[in-house]
């Protein structure tokens, strides 16, 4: 299965275009939010706002194309993955790290997705399907089922495991703002980042590991 975003919305190699992917994405992150506005991406990137129009037709076109840009690194990847000489269980401790790891550095992404999905056009939802959710719960479907195969995995729903995953992904960089207000949480860091990559690799393999591979965990740990 191709698993690349489509053309049109792949990275731009023109340099204003990227001015203004960036100063986006550094906005959506400073504010923890994705409602900025296109005077206020013109004027963080020193570029007319007027280009935005001539690089990617309105501000949901160019958000699109930042959602894009973010996930490509990691979508790229899926392929690559499934088709290692490794076991399911080290491909799934692969994939839980490198999701994480993208909305650590994007953490605006899924935000970004619901937007897409759910508030814009059309058009947008179709595409955010077909470059993002459709390959990616592709993944997890054929993974899981590898798992399986292998009698690593109990049978498990793979919607139910996106959901899981990407719905974790997201309230550590979002509600995480919240429970900064309420009970002094702090920010986001690198090492953050690295216990939550083991916290979410214990909570998911608690549940999904089979009972023969929880055995082998307990005895070699």
């Amino acid at each position: 299965m191709n698993t690349s975003v489509p053309t049109r919305l792949a990275p731009s190699k023109n340099a204003t275009a990227d001015k203004l992917l960036v100063a986006a994405s550094e906005l959506m992150i400073e504010r923890a939010s994705i409602e900025v506005s296109l005077s206020d991406i013109a004027q963080k990137s020193g570029v007319n706002a007027a280009l935005v129009k001539y690089h990617f037709g309105n501000k949901d076109g160019l958000l699109l194309a930042l959602l894009a840009r973010d996930a490509a690194t990691e979508m790229s990847q899926l392929e690559y993955l499934l088709a290692q000489p490794i076991t399911p269980s080290a491909k799934l401790r692969h994939h839980i790290g490198g999701i994480i790891r993208a909305y650590h550095q994007f953490p605006y992404m899924n935000r970004l997705i619901h937007y897409l999905l759910h508030e814009s056009s059309p058009e947008a939802a179709d595409e955010v399907s077909k470059f993002f959710v459709a390959p990616l719960l592709d993944f997890h479907r054929r993974l899981l089922a590898e798992g399986i195969k292998a009698g690593e995995f109990r049978k498990i729903d793979p919607v139910l495991f996106y959901t899981s995953l990407i719905g974790a992904c997201d309230h550590l960089f979002f509600g995480r703002h919240a429970m900064s207000r309420a009970v002094g949480v702090g920010p986001v860091t690198d090492e953050v980042c690295r216990d939550y990559i083991k916290h979410m690799e214990a909570m998911m393999f608690g549940g999904i590991l089979s009972e023969k591979e929880r055995m082998v965990s307990s005895d070699s740990e």
